[in-house]
């Protein structure tokens, strides 16, 4: 063998081993990437246990557990309309084992909330629009209105005077109150609880008069006769009640509230991650018993690509600040 020959095959042989180096970084982390989720995943729920978020996000971590071969554990964290639990994820590690369920509120708190402390576009990465829920116009056993034209007479009878209880300040139920009355021509008193199990109870006791509530969490008591529905707020009748009149029905031409809710994850998460969870839960929703389950409850199966629920979400906050400045609402 030439003895020339052996620096070019040693050079070579250099070069090839720099390139597997070079490579191998590149190869761990496409590993990596591949291998999410590797380990517990925490989905944040913005309310207490018991409310509409809550009869979704068990059934789904459920399904989602099953396919994703790990567990997916709820975390509540109430507090301040759901702008706590969005700071506690916009603050968490982006790496695809933090996040939040948000519901319309999170659209709405944009413009409700002078001074928050993250930005609701720029400090999110979005995953999935989950399921719509229609919403209910409850009224407690004691207010005698029957309908929302009773509504309207006894609440322009008495200025003021009518109460409705919320999951929250700038909660979608306190803001579709708000929305009702000014296209209305009423004025309501808000009681803010925290969550909707809170309102049940003030309902069911007979602390406030009427909620506009998810139609899950209220249904159950409309069916025992402890309140009764004076109408759903969404411009289809809803399917889990469908001898209830939507409000425009009953006079209010437009009137559109339509609860939602879906799955984001803190800003910089990696895209492989929210991609893979985003066609997970489409899977999950997919599946019948699920399907069968969420029905029960009213809600309506979505499933949505990251791009998706970002121009949902983008289109809500331009909605709802505008309602925010019609109707003056404001934090308590």
């Amino acid at each position: 063998m030439p003895m020339q020959l052996l620096p070019r095959r040693r050079l070579l042989s250099c070069l090839a081993l720099a390139s597997c180096s070079l490579l191998a970084p590149a190869a761990h982390l496409a590993h990596a990437a591949d291998a999410w989720p590797a380990k517990p995943i925490q989905l944040v729920i913005p309310y207490p246990p018991g409310g509409s978020a809550d009869l979704l996000g068990r059934p789904l971590a459920v399904q989602l557990q099953q396919q994703l071969g790990q567990p997916v554990v709820l975390e509540y964290k109430p507090g301040a309309g759901g702008t706590l639990a969005s700071q506690y994820v916009a603050r968490a590690r982006p790496d695809g084992y933090t996040v939040l369920m948000v519901l319309a509120a999170h659209a709405i708190n944009d413009s409700l909330y002078p001074k928050l402390p993250y930005d609701t576009r720029r400090d999110f990465a979005p995953v999935s629009l989950v399921a719509n829920l229609p919403m209910v116009v409850a009224a407690s056993s004691k207010l005698p209105a029957k309908n929302i034209q009773e509504l309207i007479q006894a609440a322009r009878a008495n200025p003021g005077k009518l109460t409705f209880g919320s999951a929250g300040n700038g909660n979608t139920g306190h803001l579709a109150a708000e929305y009702f009355g000014s296209m209305a021509g009423v004025r309501m008193t808000h009681v803010p609880y925290k969550g909707s199990a809170g309102v049940v109870n003030a309902m069911l006791a007979g602390d406030i008069d009427l909620t506009f509530d998810s139609i899950s969490t209220s249904m159950p008591h409309i069916r025992s006769g402890r309140m009764h529905a004076l109408a759903v707020t969404s411009p289809q009748r809803s399917a889990l009640a469908p001898e209830v009149a939507t409000i425009q029905e009953q006079g209010i031409a437009g009137f559109d509230v339509t609860g939602w809710y879906a799955v984001i994850a803190p800003a910089g998460t990696p895209a492989e991650a929210t991609r893979r969870l985003s066609r997970e839960i489409a899977t999950a929703l997919r599946q019948p018993a699920l399907q069968a389950q969420l029905a029960a409850g009213g809600y309506e199966p979505v499933g949505s690509t990251p791009e998706a629920l970002q121009a949902h979400i983008d289109k809500e906050i331009t909605r709802w600040s505008a309602v925010v400045k019609a109707t003056g609402a404001r934090v308590d």
